[in-house]
């Protein structure tokens, strides 16, 4: 049987949120069994904001999930996606503000902490959310869509007019192995013609060279280059896990992404929820779980790149 995990001890830190410009404290502690990811506002009397696709109240540059009171909670998606990622599935994250920090634009600051702290099993069963049926959503040439598979996969194809980025694609099973060496520390990326626009609108107040990849015209602007090759695509997987995450489980399937963003994803999970023959929960079984982790790395992790659909 595959148990359901929390922190061993409780991380503390402090960074810039990207949005809001604000410094940020955080502290991520251990929850008990079936608690999920609760975001506790302690600036706000206490106010807890689940991390839930029902919660999801924006979707504009990130994920912003808000309680009935409208306490909201913002860039969620790289934390998240570093719990996905190392198979947390319990846990409370402390904020003194409206904004989860941003660290160096990654998921890989956050990984650090939660290896730090510790990661324990619990008593309860781990449930995954396994996909029965194709479910797909569109908005013009995006597209984001889930299928069947006995274990976790992302395809992922980004497509920019820029001669920096151009045309990415990736395909990968997704372990805790493949997450944190393959994918973690892609950062979030931007272009310097946006700023302006950005901060006119309250938007990336906090951005920097510090904390995302912030490409030119003709060039990336920042020192040492990028990370990974194809950083831009991976990045797009960290930003999909951690939306997907918002399910409250795992996923036991394949997400493929055709220049989806946030609002796509989140577009999908609702679509998903709101059809009950496409999906069903799943106990963490020695089959089960075992269909979801190191197996796949031995069979290659990385596929060829999926095209751009006609």
């Amino acid at each position: 049987m595959y148990l359901q995990r929390t922190l061993k001890n409780t991380i503390r830190c402090t960074g810039i949120g990207l949005h809001s410009g604000r410094k940020v404290y955080m502290s991520i502690r251990p929850a008990s069994e079936n608690t999920g990811i609760i975001f506790h506002r302690t600036d706000l009397n206490g106010a807890l904001v689940p991390a839930n696709v029902a919660n999801i109240s924006d979707t504009r540059l990130c994920s912003t999930v808000a309680n009935s009171q409208g306490d909201v909670v913002s860039t969620v998606e790289h934390l998240m996606a570093a719990f996905a990622g190392l198979g947390v599935d319990n846990a409370f994250v402390d904020l003194d503000g409206p904004e989860v920090p941003i660290m160096d634009g990654s998921a890989a600051p956050f990984v650090f902490l939660i290896q730090c702290a510790g990661v324990v099993e619990q008593k309860l069963p781990k449930k995954w959310i396994r996909i029965k049926k194709k479910v797909t959503v569109k908005d013009g040439e995006k597209s984001a869509s889930f299928e069947p598979l006995d274990h976790f996969k992302i395809s992922f194809l980004i497509d920019f007019n820029h001669p920096i980025i151009s045309q990415q694609g990736l395909e990968m099973d997704i372990s805790e192995t493949t997450f944190i060496k393959d994918v973690s520390r892609a950062r979030t990326f931007g272009f310097l013609k946006d700023m302006e626009m950005l901060r006119s609108n309250g938007l990336a107040k906090g951005g920097s060279l510090d904390n995302a990849i912030v490409i030119g015209d003709f060039r990336i602007l920042n020192e040492g280059g990028l990370r990974y090759e194809q950083e831009f695509v991976r990045h797009k997987i960290i930003d999909a896990i951690g939306d997907l995450y918002l399910l409250g489980h795992p996923v036991q399937g394949h997400f493929k992404g055709v220049r989806s963003g946030h609002a796509l994803n989140n577009a999908l999970l609702n679509s998903l929820l709101a059809q009950k023959d496409a999906w069903e929960f799943v106990e963490g079984t020695q089959e089960v779980a075992e269909q979801t982790t190191e197996a796949y790395v031995a069979q290659g992790a990385f596929q060829p790149a999926f095209a751009i659909p006609a």
